[in-house]
């Protein structure tokens, strides 16, 4: 028998899946909790017909109609029993106990005039609106009206009004048992559907991010990258201009320097281009770079060391590393006049710590990273972002900047 269904309101829905999602969760759960609570009553239903059937006449017994009495109050229970415990099985596992339920509260029905037989004509019928799908339940259910007629019919004793009555109340238990698996069936197609359109906002999301990162690579690569490689070009005219003789010294190098740095910045402008297009992000395995080029830039003695055993850290934790190292040694090039720097990174087993601590004459009075740019702001948010700690404070001879992450 097919109950119509009508279509879930999506326009409803998808405003927010995620609260829908969690109402048809909370469903669900009331739904299991309730059929935990049945499940018991089926061994009760079982235990109410064996004692009814007991005080029924004929009674069971070892002959003659007793011992079919006793034979289909065993083959009852152990139908219901059979049915319980193959819940999870498929319909041809189950069909055998079925039929066994079905058989068997039909014959009490025949044998007992007066006797329990129609609750387990009931109970077989619910139970196979629930579990069997298809035309295995309809056939199933048309076997079921149409033995307990015979049954009635050969016993003679049931006017026709009340074997009528009989089959109507078998009809409407089963067409409200079959509503009410279909309403689980809707519940479970509308719970599949939402978790595609959430899924689907996901992509949506995602590829709304990725046109983004492409559009600023683009704005960076046409803006940034280009003014940095004219002036790349124009630092290498004066650095050749100087290396002639006719300026002094100290503007040579201060060129050479300054022309250094260009170059150094235009890498990285191409650097953050390819993160912004999914290229390979940098890490903790370039942090001697940083060193080295700390080191030469400055004039500062720079050293880089990495201990204990590496640890696996996620793609945001190596770029953060990173990054608030390459920061520390802009502040420090920025606010400090130190002797020498030590960059640090530590694998301990939870985590990892990376250390960036300067040593020499420093203004204690203007933190670094104090001023305008990244700063310690920003290393604290990634920190956070990330799960980790951060710290910054003066030490007696200079700075130290102090990151730990979780692995």
């Amino acid at each position: 028998m097919r109950v119509p269904m009508h279509p879930p309101n999506l326009s409803v829905m998808s405003a927010d899946p995620t609260l829908t999602l969690a109402s048809l969760a909370q469903v669900r759960a009331r739904q299991r909790a309730t059929l935990r609570v049945l499940r018991p009553l089926a061994i009760v239903v079982v235990v109410l017909v064996a004692f009814l059937t007991s005080r029924a006449d004929p009674a069971p017994g070892l002959s003659g109609e007793r011992l079919g009495v006793l034979f289909a109050v065993l083959a009852f229970a152990i139908g219901v029993i059979g049915v319980l415990s193959a819940r999870h099985r498929g319909a041809s596992v189950q069909a055998p106990f079925f039929l066994a339920v079905l058989s068997s509260a039909v014959a009490l029905v025949w044998l007992q005039r007066h006797g329990p037989g129609l609750i387990g004509v009931f109970l077989a019928v619910g139970v196979a609106a629930m579990r069997v799908r298809g035309w295995r339940g309809t056939a199933l259910f048309a076997v079921a009206l149409g033995s307990l007629a015979a049954a009635y019919g050969l016993g003679g004793d049931e006017s026709w009004g009340t074997i009528l009555l009989n089959e109507l109340g078998i009809v409407a238990f089963y067409v409200v048992v079959r509503l009410a698996g279909r309403l689980r069936e809707s519940q479970e197609q509308t719970e599949t559907l939402l978790l595609e359109i959430d899924r689907n906002r996901e992509a949506q999301a995602q590829a709304a991010v990725l046109a983004e990162r492409q559009h600023l690579a683009r704005e960076m690569h046409d803006v940034l990258a280009h003014s940095l490689s004219g002036l790349v070009l124009q630092l290498e005219g004066a650095r050749l201009l100087s290396a002639g003789g006719n300026a002094p010294g100290e503007v040579a190098a201060a060129v050479e320097r300054a022309h250094h740095l260009a170059r150094s910045g235009l890498e990285e402008a191409r650097r953050a281009i390819g993160m912004l297009r999914d290229d390979d992000l940098p890490g903790p395995e370039r942090l001697p770079d940083l060193a080295s080029e700390f080191e030469h830039d400055t004039g500062v003695p720079c050293a880089s060391a990495v201990t204990g055993i590496e640890r696996v850290l996620d793609a945001q934790a190596r770029l953060s590393l990173y990054r608030v190292a390459q920061e520390a040694l802009t502040n420090v090039r920025k606010h400090a006049a130190p002797e020498r720097v030590e960059l640090r990174l530590e694998y301990e087993t939870s985590g990892a710590r990376l250390t960036v601590e300067d040593f020499g004459h420093n203004d204690h009075a203007r933190p670094a990273g104090s001023g305008g740019g990244y700063g310690l702001a920003g290393m604290r948010e990634r920190a956070s972002l990330l799960g980790g700690t951060f710290a910054a404070d003066p030490t007696e001879t200079g700075f130290r900047v102090e990151l730990w992450l979780p692995a």
